[in-house]
């Protein structure tokens, strides 16, 4: 007898990852994955964590394998509010930090207790797919925000705070954001955060990349301009390694203890020998040392991938080279369908994600998202040649029977 399981009406909304399953793809030897949003593992700092691990279980073993306090460790807490004080937050204290088990789960945290089924959130155009994860199982009623090369337009938030006065929150990502990689000015933020102060629109600003920035760190974070209308997460799997799973959110002080509550619900706490670990590097100076060289490579990367995109792609292609980050984000010439070519690019030998994925309404099926930090410079160059040849022959056969759908010609 089949056991009588009844799923939740929520689970409905728990999707798989796009990018999840083109990993799986790209672990096949002879693709070249621009997809995955994967930090370089050349980049992580192997030894020295190796030395912090053997530091805290010498000098406090116990404590670092023991069960831990739901707010974080009190070092590492104090370690973030300075960085955040020192990049314009004055307000920043521990006493709003929340150590978060990666940022994923401080979205994931921030939609329990923000929203609620058919509630409105606005999400900029693109957004984050991995934020549309977390937030969907709380059924809200996403909106996109009409947005260019810096990002959501104060205007578009405004016209649309006038026209829905439940409006929850705003979600952004102002620094080299994934997955348009687009960098937010300061003159943008100020319209910005002037707008949603107006209209009583609290922001979740979300910051994983603010560190990558190759020739100029960027303006003050959103929170620095209305901090008690913003709630601003980050994380150190960019920074450090991902395999730490350890985020960080800086709350408003009346969000905090219901934050907390359902950080308590979901896990007590982050791991407690982890956190210990990356206070010590923290302490060390590490990120000091290692932060330059990790910005060098991906700066060389993106050259790479920008020249290779002026060289192979065919004309009608539209992108952007970021300052910052990780990504790149093309727009297709008229007539081409990001998703409908993914099996000609993979059996190619090349992987990306289609844009439709980052699209609140399922939008966007002429744009793409590529990732740079992974391959080198050749294999890069190699890679959009792949993809390059592929959007070639598609446009060559939509020319030839005009009729025809993108997957039929590729």
């Amino acid at each position: 007898m089949t056991p009588p399981w009844t799923l939740a009406r929520r689970a409905a909304r728990l999707n798989p990852s796009v990018i999840r399953d083109l990993l799986k793809c790209s672990e096949r030897p002879e693709i070249l994955s621009l997809a995955g949003g994967l930090p370089a593992p050349e980049t992580f700092a192997v030894e020295p964590m190796r030395a912090a691990f053997d530091h805290v279980l010498r000098e406090a073993p116990l404590a670092a394998l023991q069960y831990a306090a739901s707010e974080g460790h009190g070092p590492l807490r104090e370690q973030v509010a300075a960085a955040l004080r020192g990049r314009g937050i004055a307000e920043a204290c521990a006493s709003r930090v929340l150590i978060t088990t990666g940022s994923q789960q401080g979205l994931d945290l921030v939609a329990r207790v923000l929203l609620d089924p058919g509630s409105t959130l606005a999400v900029e155009t693109p957004t984050y797919l991995g934020a549309l994860q977390a937030f969907s199982p709380c059924e809200p009623r996403f909106v996109g925000l009409a947005s260019d090369g810096q990002g959501a337009r104060p205007q578009a938030l405004d016209a649309l705070a006038a026209a829905t006065p439940d409006l929850r929150a705003a979600y952004l990502q102002p620094n080299f954001q994934n997955p348009s990689g687009r960098l937010m000015t300061a003159e943008r933020r100020a319209a910005i955060v002037a707008v949603a102060q107006a209209r009583g629109v609290p922001l979740i600003e979300d910051d994983p990349y603010g560190e990558l920035w190759f020739d100029a760190p960027p303006p003050a974070p959103l929170a620095a301009l209305w901090p008690a209308g913003t709630l601003l997460l980050g994380s150190f799997s960019k920074v450090l390694a991902p395999g730490l799973r350890l985020g960080w959110l800086l709350a408003p002080a009346p969000l905090y203890p219901k934050l907390l509550q359902a950080k308590q619900a979901a896990d007590l706490h982050s791991p407690g020998l982890n956190q210990r670990v990356v206070s010590a590097l923290l302490d060390d100076g590490l990120l000091e040392r290692h932060l330059p060289a990790v910005r060098e490579r991906y700066r060389g990367q993106a050259e790479a991938m920008d020249a290779a995109l002026r060289r192979h792609l065919p004309p009608g292609t539209d992108w952007q080279r970021p300052a910052g980050g990780m990504f790149f984000w093309l727009r297709l010439p008229a007539g081409l369908d990001a998703a409908a070519l993914l099996p000609s690019a993979l059996a190619a030998g090349v992987a990306y994600v289609p844009g439709s994925a980052f699209h609140a309404d399922g939008s966007g099926a002429a744009t793409l998202r590529l990732s740079f930090v992974t391959l080198s410079p050749e294999r890069i160059a190699e890679a959009v040649a792949r993809l390059g040849a592929v959007l070639m022959a598609a446009m060559t056969a939509m020319a030839a029977s005009p009729t025809a759908s993108p997957a039929a010609v590729s």
